[in-house]
């Protein structure tokens, strides 16, 4: 199991429970284990914890830590945790990197295509407005207007740009 799934799974009550302390108050406090106290001072979320009284915050991995003085790998196999340091399972984690850079790489170059995208629309705009009427400049102008505004729509439908986002050029 991931990180992610074992915070999925467990939520900070789950936690409390597997140590045999009580549930937080309707304020959501508890007395802090990891000092000696005579009031509630440890705020229990859903995800994580905080002491007002030592300090002491973190997630449901920081808690195990700091109530068995383990590590964060020991915490996480106690939790349920696997660590597979197979070439196979490295492989997937590479792979998934990448995938998640190109598709960050693919926004950020869309992005950049709208903004280009709209500044030229407003920059044939504006030159239809000076250019003489109906003359060649204008035919010209108003042409590559239409050309952006179509550019415009495909850019902003999630279905078509995809398909075209390598083959456009403003």
């Amino acid at each position: 199991m991931t990180k992610e799934k074992i915070k999925d799974l467990y939520s900070m009550k789950d936690i409390l429970e597997r140590y045999g302390l009580p549930q937080p108050n309707r304020a959501g406090f508890i007395c802090c284990p990891f000092h000696k106290e005579k009031t509630a001072s440890m705020k229990i979320y859903k995800k994580d914890f905080n002491c007002f009284g030592c300090g002491a915050n973190g997630d449901i991995f920081t808690f195990v830590m700091l109530m068995d003085g383990l590590t964060f790998k020991e915490a996480f196999k106690a939790l349920g945790g696997e660590t597979d340091n197979s070439f196979s399972t490295r492989l997937k984690i590479y792979q998934a990197q990448k995938k998640r850079e190109m598709k960050q790489k693919t926004e950020k170059k869309l992005k950049q295509k709208r903004e280009l995208n709209y500044l030229l629309m407003d920059v044939y705009r504006k030159w239809l407005d000076r250019l003489e009427p109906l003359s060649e400049a204008w035919a010209d102008t108003y042409n590559a207007l239409q050309y952006q505004e179509y550019l415009w729509e495909v850019l902003n439908d999630p279905e078509q740009c995809y398909e075209v986002i390598g083959h456009i050029e403003l």
